[in-house]
């Protein structure tokens, strides 16, 4: 809202209480639904923790600040990705990523690379089993195919 003037109380203060309301629509967005089961789910958080209990739909392209969100809000964010996704996300990473769809693949990417992890523990939990005789028979036979395939 573009004011000639703000208006001041009779001390010369910002008069907030005579402050007109935002105009809607200043910038038009368009509605993108979420496309993936973690932009939903991503969604549904910040709908929760933003209390947006008017039926607002929130879309990929929904900016978390822009919509009421400030830090302590974000804080709770980040907790319920945890309790949800199980993966442990800096603060920072949605301020770096304030949309829906950038911080759905910031989760995803890190839920992912928590699975790739997981993966190489169980891995090397495996090769824990293997006796020395083993260790050394699985390397032997993996030089061999080195050298069989180097040119």
């Amino acid at each position: 809202v573009v004011l000639e003037a703000l208006p001041l109380t009779p001390n010369g203060k910002l008069d907030r209480g005579a402050l007109p309301a935002p105009e809607a629509g200043g910038e038009e967005s368009v509605y993108e639904a979420p496309r993936t089961a973690v932009e939903e789910l991503v969604a549904g958080i910040w709908a929760e923790v933003l209390e947006l209990g008017d039926g607002r739909r929130i879309g990929v392209q929904d900016d978390f600040f822009q919509m009421g969100g400030h830090s302590l809000l974000a804080t709770q964010v980040i907790a319920r990705v945890q309790q949800v996704f199980g993966v442990d996300l800096p603060l920072r990473a949605l301020f770096e990523a304030p949309n829906v769809g950038d911080f759905a693949a910031r989760v995803d990417a890190t839920v992912r690379a928590g699975l790739e992890e997981w993966e190489l523990e169980e891995a090397l939990g495996r090769l824990d089993e293997l006796s020395d005789h083993d260790v050394e028979q699985l390397l032997r036979a993996a030089s061999r195919r080195g050298r069989e395939e180097a040119p």
